[in-house]
């Protein structure tokens, strides 16, 4: 889908070139308006009469309308290519945007592989004990993640399959990798995902029933490091962490929220089909 795409940018491009240059030009137009009126004499003259010198005659015409083309163009180079950036820019733009989504709210699944497979098959993890609230109110935290204080954390509010999913990760990025992580924010009502929404862009971009929170499908997470929240990705270590647990949530089958355009490293759902087409009843 991508290659078509560029192959229609590539093609408008062209065209649109074209008809500017034979608009901005005028010399270009009168040109072109002769070298075609030649084209149509010889053509015409090589059905009427069928000789050689006739047939021949068309062929010099595009040859001198090709050198005369070249020329101008070495000439005009300049003027052509700020006029090939100004239109090309905003279809690259678009292109670009096209791969790299706010959010991507689709119902794909891909399935896990046979290792993390096995790991969902055996037993039922357990969700750790609540962190001390003082944990969650820090300033550091209310700077990064705003209102996460009166965040849900309760692991019980969460979907079967996903509570799983997230409690496999939480374990790999343990022992695997030596990182600690906490939940942030796993359910979440509608009151709050449009309160959240109310506080700009910036927060979030997601109005009420277009986040998986509020069906239990996600979680905002991050890491604890001598009894503190890391949240920043400005932290090397943290940011690190970050590239593992994406990698993980990935195998895991979730959808990691690095990979969006407006990137949000802690955040991983379970992408289930149909799940935002159903009504959320306000708590």
């Amino acid at each position: 889908m991508s290659d078509l795409i560029l192959l229609a940018i590539a093609l408008y491009f062209l065209l649109f070139a074209g008809c500017a240059g034979l608009i901005i030009f005028a010399p270009a137009r009168v040109a072109l308006s002769r070298s075609a009126g030649r084209l149509a004499i010889g053509l015409r003259e090589t059905a009427r009469t069928g000789v050689n010198g006739a047939v021949l005659q068309p062929v010099r015409l595009i040859g001198r309308g090709l050198l005369k083309t070249w020329a101008w163009l070495v000439v005009q180079r300049k003027t052509l290519g700020l006029v090939a950036l100004a239109v090309v820019t905003p279809s690259l733009l678009v292109a670009w945007l096209l791969d790299k989504p706010v959010f991507d709210f689709t119902d794909n699944y891909d399935a896990p592989d046979r290792k993390i497979a096995m790991l969902l098959a055996g037993e039922q993890l357990s969700a750790p004990p609540p962190l001390a609230p003082e944990i969650f109110t820090t300033r550091e935290v209310e700077l990064i993640r705003p209102a996460t204080a009166w965040a849900s954390r309760d692991w019980a509010l969460l979907d079967d399959d996903f509570r799983q999913r997230l409690l496999s990760l939480f374990k790999l990025m343990r022992e695997d990798h030596g990182y600690e992580m906490v939940i942030l924010e796993g359910y979440r009502s509608p009151e709050r995902q449009a309160a959240l929404a109310a506080m700009g862009p910036s927060v979030t971009q997601a109005g009420p029933g277009m986040s998986y929170h509020q069906h239990g499908l996600a979680a905002d997470c991050a890491f604890l490091r001598d009894g503190k929240l890391v949240i920043s990705e400005q932290d090397p270590w943290a940011m690190r962490g970050y590239q593992l647990y994406g990698q993980l949530a990935e195998q895991l089958g979730l959808t990691w929220g690095g990979q969006w355009r407006m990137r949000d490293f802690g955040h991983v759902e379970l992408r289930v089909p149909g799940a935002l087409s159903r009504a959320v009843a306000p708590d």
